[in-house]
């Protein structure tokens, strides 16, 4: 399809990796019926100075596309009316570069909550604020017998994230739920611009902290591939070996809280202490709990010592003898089950169209892993096993992080024979004149991580553009929690445990 769809354009040379073409409205017109028939999967869009830009993955030949598309007069077609998965994105591309999205089904602002003081602050000539009070968001309607609201946030009980959550219920039945994010929006793509690579490499780990390592992975991905430089053969699988750290570390913390909102709290202790034991062999090992700022372009910042590899073994000695333990009592507690069983059902369907990423999508029979289906240094030598699941519900979730932990465990302890030796980090290529742009995808606990990143003179960033999974699984949770009951909503949410600060930016 991609073949057929891009056969008589040329790659622009200034995009490294994947290809980026130019398309034109029909060509534009004919990504949105291959995504509408499920021929391609949409992995991102995302606004430019007088652009729109989308990234293309298709599942038979696992293959990638960049298309852009230009916005003449601040005009660009909508995917959208073509594929629902693209409306929050579109809608984030208007408020952030002023971009009419003609088409678009949904023009209703999305990340801009009429506070910002100007409008489409990422535009050539952002626009002052309107000093009249915005009009109050308008939450689609559901109409029947007996139906009646209830809001949940922005601000919650516990220690999380502000993001709004407007459930419309029959008794305690949920019937629709829709939900308003933007809280967090912090302006980092803004921010990134005009920085130097390594100052914007500090900001990009700074996306969603509980992926930091994965962020950072991705963005040094994109940097490198637009700079023609490869890191070290060491410095790759030492990334590697953080990643699977840190998607062992935030999986055994979702393991213990989905089983704490089931109301069964010894489990969440007992995943806490393996969580705790997994980010204290990190900070041993590389000096860092969360193994920030660890993965840089060109390299890392901190080699593995003798002792640090003594510190992973043992924590995978551990934990190849305590987890099993716990997923047999997890499998055994008949009030557990009860709760995660047939709770909060994605469709297979559903999982395809929204290109569903990380256990999201594998727990629905979604077969994608960027760690096996788009390879990456060391993961193209080394591969690993993926977990799927077909049931789509909150168990088969929980099983899939289950898997996930056991093979990553296993390829820490296949890695740590193999590592070999050398520096960790070079120098990147000096600056030139011409701007260079590439496209990364990295795969983070959370599923795929896609970095745009475009580099100007002085090596000073252009553009940047971070895609957290979470934009593709925050529209299944509404969809998940319809035909449930309230109460369930919390274990739902939890299984699903997407990212507020990664998806507002």
């Amino acid at each position: 399809m991609l073949r057929a769809l891009f056969a008589e354009l040329s790659p622009l040379a200034t995009h490294r990796g994947w290809p980026r073409v130019a398309v034109d409205a029909d060509t534009w017109r004919a990504i949105g019926e291959a995504l509408r028939e499920g021929k391609l999967d949409l992995l991102a869009e995302w606004g430019d100075a007088g652009a729109v830009h989308c990234a293309l993955y298709e599942p038979a030949t696992r293959g990638v596309q960049i298309a852009t598309i230009a916005a003449h007069e601040g005009r660009a077609p909508s995917l959208a009316v073509f594929h629902a998965p693209a409306s929050r994105l579109e809608r984030a591309l208007a408020d952030l570069y002023g971009i009419e999205v003609v088409g678009l089904p949904d023009q209703r602002a999305w990340l801009d909550h009429g506070r910002w003081p100007v409008r489409a602050p990422l535009a050539a000539q952002p626009r002052p604020a309107s000093a009249s009070a915005s009009p109050a968001y308008r939450f689609l309607e559901a109409q029947g017998p007996g139906l009646h609201q209830v809001p949940v946030g922005p601000v919650h009980a516990g220690i999380i994230e502000p993001g709004h959550f407007r459930f419309t219920a029959s008794g305690e039945t949920v019937v629709r739920l829709e939900e308003r994010l933007g809280y967090t929006h912090k302006g980092i793509e803004k921010s990134i611009v005009g920085r130097s690579v390594n100052d914007a490499a500090r900001l990009a780990a700074r996306v969603s902290g509980d992926s930091t390592v994965a962020y950072s992975f991705a963005f040094a991905r994109a940097i490198e591939a637009a700079l023609d430089s490869s890191p070290p053969p060491r410095a790759l699988w030492l990334r590697a070996v953080m990643a699977e750290l840190e998607r062992i570390a935030n999986h055994l913390g979702d393991i213990g809280a989905i089983c704490n909102d089931a109301s069964f709290a010894m489990l969440h202790a007992e995943c806490g202490i393996l969580r705790e034991r997994t980010l204290r062999a990190c900070a041993r090992a590389f000096g860092h709990r969360l193994m920030m700022d660890r993965i840089v372009p060109g390299g890392v910042t901190t080699d593995l010592t003798a002792d640090g590899e003594k510190e992973i073994g043992a924590l995978c000695t551990r934990l190849t003898r305590e987890f099993p333990e716990l997923i047999e009592l997890y499998d055994n507690t008949a009030s557990l089950q009860d709760r995660t069983v047939g709770t909060g059902i994605v469709s297979t369907r559903l999982a395809a169209a929204f290109a569903a990423p990380g256990y999201v999508g594998r727990a629905s029979s979604r077969l994608f892993d960027a760690r096996v289906h788009l390879p990456y240094p060391p993961y193209d030598v080394a591969p690993l096993e993926i977990a799927v699941r077909h049931e789509g519900d909150v168990d088969a979730r929980v099983w899939v992080r289950i898997l996930e932990v056991q093979r990553s465990v296993l390829w820490l302890q296949s890695a740590l024979g193999a590592l070999p030796g050398g520096p960790v980090r070079l120098a990147l290529p000096a600056a030139t004149a011409e701007s260079t742009e590439s496209t990364a995808v990295v795969e983070g606990f959370r599923g795929d991580i896609l970095t745009y990143v475009r580099i100007g003179a002085g090596q000073l960033i252009e553009r940047c553009h971070l895609r957290d999974p979470s934009w593709l699984s925050w529209p299944l949770l509404e969809a998940a929690i319809e035909g449930n009951i309230l109460a369930d909503f919390p274990l739902c949410n939890k299984s699903f445990n997407c990212s507020y600060s990664g998806h507002d930016l």
